[in-house]
């Protein structure tokens, strides 16, 4: 972690920036700040060069477009592989976590993706759209996973990554797996926005960053009924 703050990067908000992927830098920030660390927040465009210095890195989701833009973009900075190199962490959400892996799909046409995850995407029989939940990962220590889900994708995992979730409602990767995870990258197509409904999964990312084993608990009521009233109307759907 840099010395003087926690650095944290939104990557390429003019390209990938949907269903409010924007609180998830908004909730990091905060819970962070609540814990008494000072913390840099830095938007950079996909017409600027990305510091491969910062703690924690944000994609959000986006257009077939501006998500093949990007990529190309973030491949020929080399920015963020430097950063995953020195230790940095990364989160992407839906198109942000295709790109993460080796190849995905965009307006037909087979994109080169960052090659940071073992995983590829294609084209799905049908749009997933709606609630979004599954039981995280027990070595992650997170709670189960809330959240919203808007794509056309299916994501296929490689052997080099673990399933960030299993599916109880929705589809996420294929319907039996949710987003991915190794080491400190981890991508999911939970929008809502993911961190807001998954606190826990915020604090996680807080803790690779500052190498942190326990953070101190913070006030999650208003954020735990959110989860429970969630989560009971995805219960009450299914039955």
């Amino acid at each position: 972690m840099s010395t003087e703050s926690l650095r944290i990067v939104w990557i390429y908000p003019d390209l990938l920036s949907t269903y409010g992927d924007r609180g998830n830098m908004l909730i990091l920030a905060r819970r962070a700040q609540q814990r008494g660390m000072p913390v840099e927040v830095l938007e950079v465009r996909s017409d600027q060069a990305l510091p491969a210095t910062a703690d924690i890195y944000l994609i959000g989701g986006g257009e077939d477009g501006p998500q093949a833009l990007g990529a190309q973009r973030l491949r020929a900075d080399g920015g963020l592989h430097r950063a995953v190199a020195q230790g940095s962490v990364v989160f992407g959400v839906c198109a942000g976590y295709q790109l993460l892996g080796t190849s995905f799909f965009a307006k037909g046409v087979q994109c080169a993706g960052l090659e940071l995850l073992d995983l590829s995407s294609d084209r799905g029989p049908s749009r997933a759209v709606g609630e979004l939940a599954g039981d995280i990962d027990p070595r992650l220590g997170v709670p189960a996973l809330t959240g919203f889900e808007n794509h056309g994708g299916r994501t296929h995992l490689g052997p080099g990554v673990s399933p960030l979730a299993r599916v109880t409602a929705g589809v996420g990767n294929d319907g039996a797996t949710e987003g991915a995870w190794r080491g400190k990258l981890l991508g999911t197509y939970s929008h809502g926005p993911a961190l807001a409904r998954n606190p826990a999964l915020a604090d996680l990312l807080l803790r690779w960053a500052t190498g942190a084993h326990q953070l101190p608990p913070l006030d999650d009521t208003w954020a735990d009924r959110l989860r429970a009233e969630r989560r009971a109307a995805v219960a009450a759907a299914r039955a």
